[in-house]
């Protein structure tokens, strides 16, 4: 017999451009876990910091405009820096709730951003750190890419847990090296409301006979100040992402979810032994795999735009 675990996913909205109105928004979901006495919880991506859903930052071929500038410039202060006092409001609240949570956040290193999935332990350390690797279209704009020194596992007391972000899950070679690295609670925090996204999620939790763990937000024009210029108009209840928030298991079952339209703690009881079940007849990195025709090489070293050397004694 295994012991049984209760896991979560938070389905919320940023409040925009005011980080610490979404850090109180987010005490509120986390006194929900400690009362539920789940032991994993995913939030969103982006949660921290905002998605900034329809901006453009005034940015066309060859063009940019002092508008674009300020939205930037507000998105930036909105971010946070790890480790910074946002972090560690964030572990207490983990700490606080006796559980492992992984939260999508926008992080400010020096002048850049970064679409990030902090992963934090029960006791409030910060397991891990990963960047989103390859940020999707405009997203470009205003986010960073991040290198393979983020590609963590983090082992949690209920398992091995892993973060990949939004389209992140669309890299086959991604949810390799984390097949790879054993991951049992595969956490894919998400902005990605539509249908098509529930396919993906069943398929990678059947792929890695995993717990797959998809938050998305739910976000509405309300969440977003006045002068928020959104594509979308201008009317308060305009949804501007809608959720779809599910937990799946690892023979691609539905355990919750999906929810649409509200803000939402989907929560499931799951039994861990089931990832051995699945991966009896289909271990991706196991039995299943062909390393004598296929091989990854996955580069795990930090990267620099600066590399500094000094000579040493007896070089010219």
């Amino acid at each position: 017999m295994t012991e049984k675990h209760r896991i979560a996913v938070v389905q919320a909205g940023s409040t925009l451009f005011d980080t610490p109105a979404t850090l109180d928004r987010m005490a509120a979901h986390v006194d929900t876990i400690r009362a539920q006495q789940v032991e994993l919880a995913v939030f969103p991506e982006a949660y921290v910091g905002g998605y900034p859903k329809g901006l453009d930052f005034g940015a066309r071929v060859g063009s940019r405009t002092p508008a674009g500038r300020d939205d930037f410039a507000r998105y930036w202060q909105s971010a946070i820096e790890v480790p910074g006092p946002e972090v560690t409001r964030m572990a207490e609240m983990a700490a606080s709730a006796n559980a492992t949570l992984v939260v999508g956040v926008i992080e400010r290193a020096g002048s850049t951003l970064y679409c990030t999935a902090l992963t934090f332990g029960p006791d409030g350390t910060l397991l891990a750190r990963h960047r989103k690797l390859m940020p999707t279209a405009s997203e470009r704009l205003i986010w960073g890419q991040g290198d393979g020194s983020t590609l963590q596992v983090a082992d949690t007391p209920i398992g091995k847990v892993a973060a990949a972000i939004c389209w992140e899950n669309y890299m086959p070679a991604l949810r390799q090296h984390y097949y790879a690295g054993g991951v049992e609670y595969y956490c894919a925090p998400t902005v990605d409301d539509r249908d098509i996204w529930q396919t993906t999620m069943r398929h990678i939790a059947y792929e890695g006979r995993c717990f797959v763990l998809s938050a998305c937000q739910y976000m509405t024009r309300a969440d977003a100040p006045a002068d928020y210029d959104c594509i979308q108009g201008n009317d308060p209840a305009t949804v501007l992402i809608r959720g779809g928030s599910v937990i799946m298991g690892p023979m691609g079952d539905v355990l919750a979810g999906p929810v649409d339209g509200a803000e939402a703690v989907l929560v499931a009881d799951i039994d861990p032994i089931d990832i051995v079940r699945g991966r009896y007849d289909l271990d991706v990195s196991g039995h299943y795999a062909r390393p004598d025709v296929f091989t990854l090489a996955v580069d795990t070293r930090a990267r620099s735009a600066v590399t500094t050397r000094t000579t040493d004694q007896g070089d010219e």
